[in-house]
């Protein structure tokens, strides 16, 4: 469900999609978009109006200093930049994705942890486009191939990679250092 989030162009609620065992995503529960420094005046109070409980900036440091978050100074704004700053370079589309979970694995699941520990309410994430470190992070295909320019494929292609690479998700990120029970509460706190 697209975001009304003035400012936004690629603003959604990642609830309704399908998780295991039948269950799906909760609404309300993880909300994702491009950055938020392009937001209106309008767009900064329908964000404040949600109660969000969180917000991940995957963006990098030198990033967030150039286009600064309207929320950078409110108590849930975190910084979390999800990739090394030189992990994209030499790859391309659709490879990158792929790369991004091999040379990234601490940096995922730091945020993953960051995602269990958050307080109650919405959990918003956000890079620069919504596109790339953000689908890097929801791993949705159906959600992905709704930014304009992205197929659904280019997920379907990082999920086959980390399920013969890593052992799937819940491989990774334990490997990452991540406790199944950190793990437990993001999957509680955003599946039905």
């Amino acid at each position: 469900m697209k975001l009304d989030w003035p400012g936004c162009l690629n603003g959604r609620d990642v609830g309704g999609l399908p998780a295991a065992d039948g269950r799906r995503t909760r609404f309300g529960a993880l909300l994702r978009s491009d950055s938020h420094n392009r937001l209106t005046a309008e767009g900064i109070a329908a964000v404040r109006a949600a109660g969000i409980g969180r917000i991940f900036d995957l963006r990098w440091a030198w990033e967030t200093a150039q286009e600064p978050s309207p929320f950078a100074d409110d108590a849930v704004y975190r910084n979390a930049p999800l990739i090394a700053e030189l992990a994209e370079q030499g790859t391309t589309m659709p490879d990158a994705y792929r790369t991004m979970l091999d040379d990234n694995r601490r940096q995922i699941t730091g945020v993953f942890v960051q995602l269990s520990e958050a307080p109650p309410g919405p959990l918003a994430v956000h890079c620069s486009a919504g596109r790339d470190r953000t689908g890097v992070l929801t791993l949705r295909a159906a959600d992905y191939a709704l930014t304009e320019g992205c197929g659904g494929d280019t997920i379907l292609r990082t999920l086959a990679h980390l399920d013969a690479r890593h052992g799937g998700a819940f491989t990774y990120l334990t490997k990452g250092g991540a406790s199944t029970a950190q793990l437990r509460q993001v999957r509680d706190r955003l599946i039905s």
